[in-house]
């Protein structure tokens, strides 16, 4: 497959297209003085905005996909805010590690890590609250778990708590309702097939009200120095800081494989995959970790192996040559990923990886 020997189906860093490792070795442009970088800095944020699927501003920031965020808490949370976290997962968790970091306090509404959240719940907390702002993510990639939101972001709008979603590993392979999102973070090197080193973000005009009359405590971490970047047609562009081109120019690539697939076609092959991989290991007698068909995502697979994770992974790699994953945290042994995201939301290799994973298991 490609040039590797081994076969790479972790749920990110994903393998990357040929093409797009080619034009990550294009001749660089310098953001800082050609004037040439403004319109492929302005074509590349258009494109990206159609997989978006938004009118709002979207931003790319140098730094791998934590780096949003961590940004999007930095910039909207000023201390003493309250800020709703939704878990049920790691990830969720890790919203509230940042709140408290930047001064806010924390309301974490745990849900089981293999379901939903609860509406109503969390209506109710919102009722007896005053929440400045509420953080979710969409797709859990520890446990392959897809959060419905549609109801969840309904009720914090009407409330008007800005709500900030991780859509890291499920933007560009599934819908995501960014049209009730204040800011939703993405990451290149998940459902895009690019190579690690971009975060990607949607910023509401609510989001940016917010952003200015926060007080910011850091510059790198912060989204206020990417409101109203100047992107003029005959003169270099005035950004921030000097942007990571090449990861540019190898973000365009995947955008522009994925635009002319077309978005419902990329989420229709998403969903057949997924269930290949699901259909595959319930033959061999593994379930997905999530509880219902509803929550597995079409981005990532995680069957339950209760103790078997790290050495079906290993002897994955060993025998067969397939790189999988397996959980984090407690669920490290007893949770194996398969991912299926961007490039490797393939027919040929999903069987490959399920035939090898047979194998082992025999």
């Amino acid at each position: 497959m490609d040039d590797r020997d081994e076969l790479l189906m972790t749920p990110g860093p994903t393998a990357v297209p040929p093409d797009v490792r080619e034009a990550m070795s294009r001749q660089l442009i310098n953001p800082d003085v050609e004037a040439e970088f403004s319109s492929f800095y302005r074509d590349l944020l258009e494109k990206l905005a159609t997989v978006y699927d938004t009118d709002d501003d979207v931003l790319v920031l140098s730094g791998e996909g934590m780096l949003g965020l961590e940004a999007s808490v930095a910039s909207l949370v000023e201390p003493g805010d309250e800020v709703l976290c939704l878990a049920n997962g790691i990830f969720g968790e890790g919203f509230a590690d940042f709140v408290e970091m930047h001064g806010g306090e924390a309301v974490v509404h745990e849900a089981p890590f293999d379901s939903g959240f609860d509406a109503d719940a969390v209506a109710d907390l919102v009722e007896d609250r005053d929440f400045a702002a509420a953080t979710m993510v969409h797709c859990e990639t520890p446990t392959g778990v897809l959060n419905d939101l549609d109801e969840v972001l309904a009720t914090l709008q009407d409330a008007g708590v800005l709500t900030i979603v991780d859509a890291v590993s499920s933007l560009g392979g599934t819908p995501v309702p960014t049209d009730r999102i204040d800011v939703c973070l993405g990451a290149s090197q998940k459902c895009f097939s690019s190579p690690p080193g971009l975060t990607t973000l949607s910023v509401s005009d609510r989001a940016w009200a917010k952003v200015e009359e926060t007080e910011q405590g850091t510059f790198y971490t912060s989204l206020a120095p990417w409101q109203d970047v100047d992107l003029p047609d005959d003169n270099p562009p005035h950004l921030p800081y000097t942007h990571a081109v090449s990861n540019l120019y190898a973000l365009e690539a995947s955008l522009d494989r994925l635009l002319d697939e077309g978005v419902e076609n990329v989420y229709d092959r998403h969903e057949e995959v997924a269930r290949q991989c699901r259909e595959r290991g319930r033959d061999l007698g593994l379930e997905p970790f999530a509880e219902s068909e509803a929550l597995c995502s079409p981005t990532v697979t995680a069957f339950r192996t209760e103790g078997q994770a790290e050495n079906l992974q290993q002897r994955l790699e060993t025998d067969h040559g397939i790189v999988v994953a397996t959980s984090l945290g407690e669920l490290a042994d007893d949770v194996l990923r398969v991912g299926h995201m961007g490039y490797n939301a393939d027919t040929q290799r999903v069987e490959r990886t399920m035939d090898a994973l047979a194998d082992v298991l025999d």
